[in-house]
């Protein structure tokens, strides 16, 4: 089985490669192709790959190329994890919304929609291109936005297309440690968009267990989301929401300390992993060793900004652990591949799950995965107060495909305008303005 991942030079793939060497069953992934647009990256990462495929007869191998056509013919499995601009980019989309006084988070409000304008068109390009040489492939999508980069790719290759997160996996996970179940056996009530969904029960052997943890406050305050939205909180809202959610819960108190910290969180990525890649080029640095340092930091400091603003603390050693996306990835590959029947949490296209959606809105829902692909499970209704945030964020989700596929100013205008963390018109106006100055790749939002 052949797999090509996109962005093959980025940071969390040795993540991927190191869930494929612990898969040694029939019918696994014989191997990988690292495609990538900056060959120095490419190079650092096949480092590391190679010193953790060290001693393991069996490891995939690796070959790396710079020809985007040549990486998908024969691919069973495209990985997608691409960054459009890198993370220069990513830290001029915090700092333009920022000086605007609006949240710059890279999915959440005005930065993901930048992200998201950036983003879409070569997505598009993508799937377009799979479609004609991989038309058999399955494309799993890492690249962020997810939810609304993955109905762009969807609108070329339907259903073969899936994105994944691990947010709602590393929620479900801490709860149900939490509650004393065990997480491969609990079923997790999750429904929302992509960095925008709550978990609503949490069912073990027939019995959700979530009512348990709502009335108790002290079990409530003793993991990480207990922590950031306060036990009052969620039990207020009956529900606990995945931990992007705190943006729109307390989106002054985090606007208000990415302001004051002394760089924004893409800023301190970039200048870490420039670092890290600089040290890659030292023939002596140690591959593995230097990539894992890095990646515990990054670990360590994720959203602590909203821990802040929360008291919440430093993260937890369980938090801190492996297997996440990754293994989110892995067992998608395997349930289709081998038709291992099992239940993820996806992002797949709506088919009515959602009535306040149409068919092929993606929403980010528990799915049934076999070897023809994922299928949403029934759930029940949104409360009006998700409706609402759901129903305006997938509002300007597709003003951002309008405007990626028409090069229309006012479409992206009204993205910005249309989002909740988004208080004004002229805001979304100087957005565009200032975003289009910095990014030479939004010189297409040349229409009216």
């Amino acid at each position: 089985m052949k797999l090509t991942i996109l962005g093959g030079g980025g940071f969390r793939v040795p993540l991927v490669y190191g869930a494929l060497l612990g898969d040694h069953a029939e019918g696994r992934v014989s191997r990988v192709t690292l495609y990538d647009t900056d060959a120095d990256r490419l190079t650092a990462v096949a480092r590391v790959l190679a010193d953790q495929a060290a001693g393991i007869d069996d490891a995939p191998p690796v070959r790396v190329t710079g020809d985007l056509d040549e990486a998908l013919r024969g691919a069973d499995f495209v990985f997608s994890a691409i960054r459009v601009g890198g993370l220069e980019g990513r830290a001029a989309d915090e700092r333009v919304a920022l000086d605007e006084g609006v949240l710059g988070q890279e999915t959440v409000g005005a930065g993901g929609i930048a992200y998201g304008l950036r983003t879409v068109p070569v997505a598009t390009d993508i799937a377009r291109r799979i479609a004609r040489l991989a038309p058999d492939a399955w494309v799993i999508n890492f690249t962020n936005p997810a939810g609304l980069v993955t109905e762009a790719m969807s609108r070329h290759l339907g259903d073969r297309v899936i994105g994944i997160c691990d947010s709602p996996v590393g929620l479900g996970r801490r709860i149900a440690r939490v509650l004393g179940a065990d997480p491969e056996k609990a079923w997790i009530d999750y429904v929302g968009l992509n960095h925008l969904g709550w978990v609503r029960g949490l069912r073990v052997g027939g019995r959700d267990e979530l009512p348990r943890l709502l009335a108790d406050p002290a079990l409530l305050g003793s993991f990480e989301e207990g922590r950031l939205f306060g036990p009052d909180w969620l039990r207020s809202l009956g529900a606990i929401p995945n931990e992007y959610l705190h943006y729109y819960y307390f989106n002054r108190e985090a606007v208000r300390a990415y302001q004051d910290a002394e760089q924004t969180r893409g800023a301190f990525l970039r200048d870490q992993q420039e670092g890290f890649y600089a040290r890659m080029k030292d023939p002596a640095a140690p591959p593995l060793a230097t990539w894992d340092r890095t990646r515990a930091e990054r670990e360590a400091t994720y959203m602590s900004e909203n821990r802040d603003v929360a008291g919440a603390g430093e993260r937890e050693e369980s938090d801190l652990e492996s297997g996440g996306y990754e293994q989110v990835a892995l067992a998608l590959m395997r349930a289709i591949a081998r038709d291992e029947r099992t239940s993820l949490i996806l992002d797949v296209r709506n088919r009515g799950t959602l009535a306040v959606l149409d068919a092929d809105a993606v929403i980010e829902v528990p799915c049934l995965v076999d070897a023809n692909g994922a299928h949403p499970v029934a759930v029940d209704p949104l409360p009006y107060h998700a409706v609402g945030l759901v129903t305006a964020v997938k509002g300007v989700e597709r003003a951002v495909l309008e405007a990626a596929e028409s090069g229309s100013r006012a479409s992206a205008v009204r993205a910005f305008a249309l989002h909740p963390l988004v208080d004004s018109v002229s805001v979304a106006r100087r957005l565009v303005d200032g975003y289009t100055k910095v990014h030479p790749g939004l010189a297409y939002l040349d229409r009216p």
